[in-house]
């Protein structure tokens, strides 16, 4: 059985990424996270703090695994969109089935809240496109914190 997941969390380490063989189109990349996704509420102070929470394994495929594992790190505070998934496996401490939870993402985003700046590549552009600019010339790539 699946859910639809949507939630914001943080890694609890830099996703790790493998190339598996086999399937309809032959190898394809996954990159696996585990991330803690927390419930936050009011002490009797007024401040917030954690109140519960549960960690999940997440996995995301293809070129988005690629890139997930390029750019993401312990610690980055990301939304995580996709399916929620339950299973049974063998737990090796015990040898007995075990209920175990895992995303499958569509996607993973990285939330602004902990990153310190954004350095966006140069638009791919084939040798038939014309520049943006009035006089031909290439723009350079817009750095996040600087004027544009």
């Amino acid at each position: 059985m699946s859910q639809l997941f949507i939630g914001k969390g943080n890694l609890g380490s830099s996703p790790s990424l493998r190339t598996l063989k086999g399937g309809p189109n032959g190898e394809f990349d996954v990159a696996s996270m585990r991330v803690r996704f927390s419930r936050y509420g009011r002490n009797e102070q007024g401040g917030i703090e954690e109140v519960g929470g549960f960690w999940r394994e997440v996995e995301i495929y293809g070129a988005k695994a690629r890139d997930a594992a390029r750019l993401l790190r312990k610690g980055a505070r990301v939304l995580v969109m996709g399916e929620e998934l339950e299973y049974m496996a063998r737990d090796e401490a015990s040898g007995g089935q075990v209920m175990v939870f895992k995303i499958e993402a569509q996607d993973v985003a990285l939330l602004l809240s902990r990153v310190k700046s954004i350095e966006f590549e140069a638009p791919r552009r084939s040798s038939t496109e014309q520049s943006d600019s009035p006089t031909g010339e290439v723009q350079e790539p817009y750095h996040a914190g600087q004027p544009a």
